[in-house]
C-alpha cells in the first residue's frame, strides 16, 4: 500500500512526525514505519489520520494491486 503521510504533513504546515503522532495516540515510530511503507495501519487508524489531515482516506492511501 502506497500512503502519501509525509505530503499531507507538510502541507499542514510542516507538521512533525511527532506531532502527528500525538494526535493520532501512537508513537512517533509508528508513523515513520507507516511513511517508509513498513506498515500498514489499522483501519481505525488510517481513518484517524484521515480526520486529523481532513481528508478522505484514499486521499492518503492508495492500494498497489502489484503487492
Amino acid at each position: 500500500m502506497k500512503n502519501k503521510i509525509r505530503h499531507h504533513r507538510y502541507l499542514n504546515n510542516e507538521m512533525t512526525q511527532k506531532h502527528l503522532a500525538e494526535r493520532a495516540g501512537v508513537t512517533r515510530q509508528t508513523i515513520i514505519a507507516i511513511e517508509k511503507g513498513a506498515f500498514n495501519p489499522s483501519v481505525k487508524l488510517a481513518l484517524k489520520l484521515a480526520q486529523i489531515f481532513d481528508c478522505k482516506i484514499e486521499e492518503l492511501f492508495e492500494l498497489d494491486l502489484d503487492d
